[in-house]
């Protein structure tokens, strides 16, 4: 038998680079099992921000842009605690209902709401309820409701609309 001048052979192979191989495999396996889906090594996993909420108590002057009818396309500013500008669409029929849009600095943020006319006249009040979904840039998760009341002037078809309600985003 010829002599062996190094750590026995196994078909060729060293057994000490089997036993560094397995071991490699077996790390790179347990490396790629402990990352989530779809994670990327090198980079930080996506970390969460804590919502803010705002207790809203804000006013919108509206204008008429136009109409068809009942159906009113309305826009104007918005001050308080969100202060920008607000396009809505509005039905002035038995109940007032409409969907908004407020544009601010930070992004949108849309809703609907629905209000009881009360009176009649020039002048006519209302009172109801608005909820907020969505938006976009800092308001992209908005959410939130509260109570809207105001006065429609039904000669000029301006709003002066009031709400208040607490708004998470």
């Amino acid at each position: 038998m010829a002599e062996s001048s190094g750590p026995e052979t196994i078909r060729g192979r060293k057994r000490g680079s089997s036993a560094i191989l397995v071991a490699i495999l077996v790390a790179s396996t347990s490396a790629a099992v402990a990352l989530p889906a779809g994670a990327h090594p090198t980079k930080p996993p996506p970390t969460a921000r804590a919502a803010h909420t705002l207790s809203v108590n804000d006013t919108a002057r509206l204008h008429l842009v136009k109409s068809s009818g009942s159906l009113l396309l309305e826009e104007g500013s918005t001050s308080g605690g969100i202060s920008g500008k607000m396009k809505a669409n509005l039905d002035v029929s038995a109940t007032f209902t409409g969907s908004f849009t407020i544009y601010t600095s930070h992004g949108t943020i849309k809703g609907h709401g629905e209000a009881a006319p009360h009176g009649s006249g020039r002048y006519e009040s209302f009172s109801g309820s608005m909820v907020i979904k969505g938006g976009s840039g800092r308001y992209a998760h908005a959410h939130g409701s509260g109570g809207l009341f105001g006065t429609f002037d039904r000669r000029t078809y301006a709003f002066v609309i009031q709400t208040t309600g607490k708004l998470t985003y």
